[in-house]
């Protein structure tokens, strides 16, 4: 076990990991941009086409902190609510306290079969990172700028276009608009207090806006929300750099599934309801820190071995060759080979660090609590 831990923790093996995935996003977003041509003659197959890539891609995420890392993923919630999971399209309500939130929820979404059609209410920002903000773009994710005047048209429009999707699809929702800090929490129940809004302890004031406009644009196709809340056992914070390194976590998620049905078509009265479910969101995760657990029954989706199989896959296809590039560059003796290659390295490293950095807390910065974000609710 020591030994797997040092093979995990060396920067070669991260190095080339990395190389694989950015390699391969780059191959499948040639390839999607490529399949843009069918979109004209039949939308649905352009779709089903593009999920698949882009599982192609998200699920080598999905195999580090599954496979390389090892992470346990717990559900807290019944049979009945799993044995709908990957059956029906569905809104996905989950906390954002964590850098590796989304990466947990990944998770899910591929052990029962809708990764590659999830979906997700994207900052705008992200569009311009590479790989992730351009597999998403094919994959006719809805990109807000968080600024409701500026986004109104550009949400309505995309959501409605994903009312005939072919694929059953998750659609992640961070309700609370930007990570969990202090500092924005302090700001947050400053506006729940002037507003007359039930205080959190946990959890940011929600943005009911893209809740409502969400549910009200996919009326009809949706026809459940599952409230997820995240945890993690003995108070760890991981991180993707963690995952990296090999790190081992312990998440724990309760999931909470209610039909449309039974949730007001009202905006004012949806946008209550929301303000409801937070206040019960808070009360579990109070009770989690006493307990260090969720209440009710628990249940252990079984990772599937498609992730790894997959990664395997790029990584024989990629990996050879730079492997006998590097060994030709290195017998042929040439110095200007050699530092050519190894400013490639260091190019490629801090392109993939770079990509760490758009999930971690203290870099991905927020404009939560001036006066204009404020405006949005």
């Amino acid at each position: 076990m020591a030994l797997l831990a040092y093979l995990k923790s060396l920067f070669i093996l991260q190095l080339l990991m990395g190389f694989v995935f950015v390699v391969s996003g780059l191959i499948i977003n040639f390839i999607q941009l490529c399949t843009c041509i069918i979109w004209p003659f039949n939308k649905q197959l352009y779709r089903r086409i593009n999920c698949r890539l882009s599982y192609s891609l998200w699920s080598q995420l999905v195999m580090m902190l599954e496979w390389w890392s090892g992470t346990e993923c717990t559900l807290y919630t019944d049979q009945a609510t799993v044995d709908k999971f990957g059956k029906e399209h569905v809104i996905i309500i989950l906390n954002h306290n964590f850098e590796i939130d989304f990466l947990c929820g990944w998770t899910m979404c591929e052990r029962f079969g809708v990764l590659g059609s999830s979906k997700v209410l994207a900052k705008h920002e992200l569009l311009k990172v590479p790989l992730i903000g351009w597999t998403w773009y094919f994959l006719e994710i809805v990109f807000c700028k968080r600024r409701w005047e500026e986004d109104r048209n550009t949400v309505f429009r995309g959501l409605e276009r994903l009312k005939d999707y072919p694929e059953y699809m998750w659609f992640l929702l961070y309700c609370e608009g930007t990570r969990f800090t202090e500092k924005k929490h302090q700001i947050s129940m400053e506006v729940a207090q002037s507003k007359g809004l039930p205080m959190l302890k946990y959890h940011l004031l929600p943005r009911t806006k893209g809740f409502t406009t969400t549910l009200q644009c996919l009326k009809g196709t949706v026809t459940a929300v599952y409230d997820v809340t995240l945890n993690f056992q003995d108070k760890q914070t991981p991180t993707l750099l963690g995952i990296v390194n090999g790190k081992k976590y312990k998440a724990d998620m309760s999931v909470r599934r209610f039909s449309v049905k039974d949730i007001p078509e009202d905006e004012q009265e949806c946008a209550n309801w929301l303000h409801k479910l937070y206040q019960e969101k808070d009360a579990l995760q109070e009770l989690y820190n006493k307990e260090g657990k969720f209440p009710g029954p628990t249940i252990i989706p079984r990772r599937r071995l498609w992730t790894l199989l997959n990664f395997l896959f790029w990584a024989t296809l990629l990996l050879s060759p730079l492997i006998n590039f590097a060994c030709g560059v290195v017998v042929s003796g040439s110095p200007l080979l050699i530092i050519g290659f190894i400013l490639f390295l260091i190019i490629a490293s801090v392109a993939i660090r770079r990509l760490i950095g758009v999930t971690e807390v203290k870099k991905t910065g927020s404009s939560y609590g001036n006066k204009e974000a404020k405006k949005q609710n």
